[in-house]
């Protein structure tokens, strides 16, 4: 396979911002973890971050999500105050989609009925149901393991079921939380091309945190690094690994893309 960065798509990368941090903190009893955070993610692009264990990125996903809400400032989503929103219309109104880390799927569901419980619960019209069902199966090539419990697929392939559980919504806004952990080098590249090729046909606006930097690096076109409870630097990967607070925050001087 090639290198990922090759297959970037930019032609249609919109100035629109479709989420938006303003002068957000949260703590954890006396424990500070975001101080005043910052940042926005324009419509179709694919964003990283990255940052030391314990520094604040799932943390965001769930302040994103709704899973939990900020002490101070705003989230906005497609220019709306989403802050006080819960989860279910975060992920109806906004179409706010998440791929956890772990798990994600039922163990002992078939990939079919994995899809078909969800499309149950987010989907009302039947007809729509299978379509979509069909299509993420089509897309991820999934067609040969439809009928084999989840619990029995191998990582890579967990990978792509959960993917395809957050994609039957249609989401705009997809949260992939350490998507390459634990997973063979070949399998980090299929991923990859899956995550670009999300951001070239259905326009999807993608959010990726993983401790994989280069693997990450590899495939968005944005990150920030967070450090100490602040964002210290956010630039495209080739200018990121050459900022000097990145650098001395967390990858250090003889980081290198390739």
């Amino acid at each position: 396979m090639g290198i990922i960065k090759k297959f970037r798509i930019k032609s249609f990368k919109s100035t629109n911002t479709i989420l938006e941090f303003k002068n957000i903190s949260l703590s954890y009893g006396n424990r500070l973890i975001l101080d005043n955070i910052n940042f926005k993610i324009n419509e179709g692009q694919i964003f990283g971050m990255l940052g030391p264990n314990g520094v604040g990125k799932s943390t965001i996903f769930n302040l994103i999500t709704g899973l939990i809400s900020p002490k101070y400032g705003k989230i906005l989503i497609n220019g709306h105050d989403a802050t006080d929103f819960p989860i279910y219309l975060r992920t109806k109104k906004f179409k706010v989609g998440y791929v956890p880390q772990y798990g994600g799927y039922f163990n002992d569901l078939s990939l079919h009925d994995n899809l078909k419980a969800i499309s149950e619960i987010i989907i009302n019209d039947r007809n729509l149901r299978s379509q979509r069902i069909n299509y993420v199966i089509s897309k991820f090539e999934l067609d040969s393991l439809k009928d084999i419990k989840a619990k029995y697929l191998s990582g890579g392939q967990k990978r792509k079921l959960v993917l395809a559980l957050a994609l039957i919504s249609e989401p705009k806004v997809l949260l992939l939380d350490e998507p390459f952990a634990a997973l063979d080098v070949m399998t980090i590249k299929m991923l990859q091309e899956i995550i670009v090729n999300l951001q070239q046909e259905s326009r999807i606006t993608i959010c990726i945190c993983d401790h994989q930097a280069r693997d990450l690096l590899a495939c968005v076109d944005v990150a920030m690094i967070l450090s100490n409870c602040k964002i210290i630097a956010q630039d495209t990967p080739s200018n990121l690994v050459k900022n000097i607070n990145a650098q001395n925050a967390y990858f250090g001087d003889s980081f290198k893309i390739n």
